[in-house]
């Protein structure tokens, strides 16, 4: 592929942002601020509708695989800037599930790859909770939690990130959907024994959806999707909230989770901005009411505000500001790097 692509704006300016996660990769365009055609968001102005795959990058030995990460992006960029009627893509912002731990081998090729494939050499590799973070507050001090199936919060204030979970469903994870549902459903098994803390409202919900319970091990313990089967049922446990002491409860320990995470990485000094994205929120007032109180008592000196936009939007600022050399976030070896300049 040639670093432009033909059409009448076949010299302009555009940056590609890449959201790579457990369902896939979703890229997008965008002419950044201060180029012609540019608006005055700090990110600039997105361009043609995101493109997807439908397949998640692989991992291996060495960690997420750059070859099968090229494999599917560079279809999505000719997608795109056929779409856009040409341009040349100067910088590239990826933001990658699994990064801090298994992003070796990204770190190690992509870079060359995309220079290679696209002409870039302004590349930013950061974590999915970073381009999370960036999509919901831009590069202003503060905290985010990220929250659907898993849960992590990131804070910075601007000299470091600070993280909070983000473990896993095993480990942690605390608060998410995949943890809403498996106390739900821990409540449901309890029901069906006859023992303390068990719910009927949730015992029929489940039975609706998985059939008789008892068979429910032998449904989930082989999945290797198991927290998204889990998290499935955390809309169950919103649903019967408002009627069923149990469900609520479940949300209201979630909520302190959830406050607890934002609570750990908000910065030491001053007002702390915090946001919230992702779907676990949109289970609604069940959660979000509770969840509102605990950040109130945990968290004083917060100032609740929404989010910007999404991990996309956050991949398209930082790449518009490493193109711009203005990206003020702050540098990781494993949460945030720009390849060549970090190095220099």
């Amino acid at each position: 592929m040639t670093p432009a692509a033909g059409g009448p704006d076949a010299d302009r300016a555009l940056v590609l942002g890449v959201d790579s996660g457990g369902s896939g990769l979703r890229a997008g365009l965008a002419v950044p601020s201060g180029a012609p055609g540019a608006g005055v968001r700090g990110d600039g102005v997105r361009g043609p509708a995101p493109v997807r795959s439908a397949e998640p990058v692989r991992t291996g030995v060495r960690g997420i695989d750059a070859e099968h990460f090229m494999t599917q992006l560079l279809p999505m960029a000719r997608e795109l800037l056929d779409r856009a009627g040409g341009g040349r893509i100067v910088a590239v912002g990826i933001g990658a599930a699994g990064l801090a731990t298994l992003g070796d081998d990204l770190r190690a090729r992509l870079p060359a790859a995309l220079e290679q494939s696209l002409g870039v050499r302004r590349v930013a590799l950061a974590a999915d909770a970073v381009t999370a973070y960036a999509g919901a507050l831009g590069d202003r001090p503060g905290a985010v939690v990220a929250a659907g199936t898993g849960l992590i919060a990131i804070g910075t204030d601007l000299a470091a990130w600070h993280r909070a979970d983000g473990w896993g469903h095993l480990l942690g994870d605390c608060g998410s959907g995949a943890w809403i549902g498996r106390a739900g459903l821990e409540a449901v098994m309890r029901a069906h024994d006859g023992r303390d803390g068990g719910s009927k409202a949730l015992l029929g919900r489940a039975e609706d959806l998985f059939g008789p319970v008892a068979g429910l091990p032998a449904q989930l313990y082989p999945r290797t999707d198991r927290p998204a089967v889990l998290a499935s049922f955390a809309p169950h446990v919103a649903a019967c909230a408002a009627d069923d002491p149990v469900a609520r409860d479940i949300l209201c320990a979630a909520a302190r989770h959830i406050a607890q995470a934002a609570a750990a990485v908000c910065p030491a000094e001053g007002d702390c901005e915090v946001a919230l994205t992702g779907g676990l929120f949109k289970l609604g007032e069940a959660l979000t009411g509770p969840l509102d109180e605990e950040l109130t008592e945990r968290l004083p000196r917060a100032v609740r505000v929404p989010a910007a936009g999404d991990p996309l939007d956050g991949a398209l600022r930082i790449a518009a500001d490493i193109a711009a050399n203005r990206l003020r976030l702050p540098r990781d070896p494993r949460m945030l790097t720009v390849p060549g300049e970090d190095d220099s």
